[in-house]
């Protein structure tokens, strides 16, 4: 018996163990860690017919995919890791769709030296939030680059859900006089990964937002008739996504900032980083846009909901040709909210 095949006969050593290079090289290695690690915490019929790719059963209705990429850091934060956040940031660019989301693929790029350990930790985390979620991982890959050539690692997933007839939710159509909510207190996550850096120092007591959307979104859905238009304001925040809105809907946008729910501590944070909670990013809270007439209905389903018990109105959309989102100051006075310029924080989600 070889040396190399008595070593990977052994089981894989979650505690202290690392990466190896072996492990991406689609032999013995790559087979111990997929069905020691990634089959067993993610079995399901689909996953399990260990094939190239996942035979799926046809769904009723138009199909919905979004795919990400996912390199945050730190990897691990207060309220969440890369590998939860990996799930619910594809599950929610699905929802806010109008989609049902059904199924997830993921894609692993594995610096050579990773612990074993924290990959094990990173791949139950994701495990959790797909059955949370109501979703299936149903293929994947695996790859593992040089020492040096990568952060540790990092995820690509891609999601695919199912559409209910007759929903077009898009950003093009809003209109002039429709009512924008919020799902909650915006900054959080931003905040939450950043605080953790080793180089800042500080501590927030702000843990993420992560959370995957799904019900809430389906309760809209479902419930909101002239729900026009739902986004998830993560990467440029709040200020960036209206703004991306009312240029698809040729729509200007007034916020009142008295409304627009931030904690304490998230603004006390963005002060002494000299940021604005408006562009930070978020990775559990919804933008919902609707009719007036069915705006304290929309408000009441997501207050109803745990991930929406802070929602707010927060503005309004507006006939103007120049499609700028403003801002209705507690002052008085009135603000440009502009596209993000730049990078306010790097590698957050």
């Amino acid at each position: 018996m070889s040396e190399e095949k008595k070593h990977y006969q052994r089981p894989l050593n979650f505690k202290t163990g690392k990466v190896e290079m072996n492990f991406g090289a689609g032999g013995k290695a790559s087979a111990q860690l997929i069905a020691d690690l990634f089959a067993k915490n993610f079995s399901n019929e689909f996953l399990d017919q260990g094939d190239d790719g996942a035979r799926l059963p046809q769904p009723k209705g138009e199909l919905v995919m979004a795919t990400d990429s996912h390199v945050v850091s730190p990897i691990f934060f207060a309220g969440g890791d890369i590998g939860g956040l990996s799930i619910h940031g594809t599950v929610n660019d699905v929802a806010v769709c109008g989609a049902t989301p059904l199924y997830i693929s993921c894609g692993f790029i594995l610096e050579e030296g990773f612990p074993l350990s924290d990959l094990k930790r990173i791949v139950e985390s994701m495990a959790a939030a797909a059955k949370e979620a109501g979703v299936k991982i149903v293929t994947g890959d695996t790859k593992v680059v040089e020492r040096g050539k990568a952060d540790g690692i990092y995820i690509n997933t891609c999601g695919v859900g199912v559409l209910p007839k007759g929903i077009r939710l898009s950003g093009a159509n809003c209109r002039p006089g429709d009512v924008i909510a919020i799902s909650g207190d915006i900054g959080d996550h931003g905040v939450a990964v950043m605080s953790q850096r080793v180089n800042l120092g500080f501590e927030t007591g702000v843990v993420s937002d992560s959370a995957s959307l799904n019900r809430l979104t389906e309760k809209l859905v479902a419930e909101i008739p002239s729900l026009r238009c739902m986004r998830d304001p993560t990467r440029g925040g709040l200020g960036t996504t209206l703004n991306e809105i009312a240029k698809q809907s040729s729509v200007g946008m007034v916020l009142e900032e008295d409304k627009i729910p931030v904690k304490e501590s998230v603004e006390a944070a963005c002060e002494f980083l000299g940021l604005d909670p408006l562009y930070v990013a978020n990775e559990g809270k919804v933008i919902a846009i609707c009719a007036p007439e069915d705006a304290e209905r929309m408000l009441k389903i997501m207050r109803d909901d745990p991930l929406g018990k802070n929602a707010q109105i927060i503005g309004r959309c507006i006939e103007d040709e120049n499609h700028f989102v403003q801002m209705e100051t507690g002052f008085g006075g009135v603000r440009m909210v502009d596209w993000l310029t730049g990078e306010q924080l790097p590698r957050i989600c």
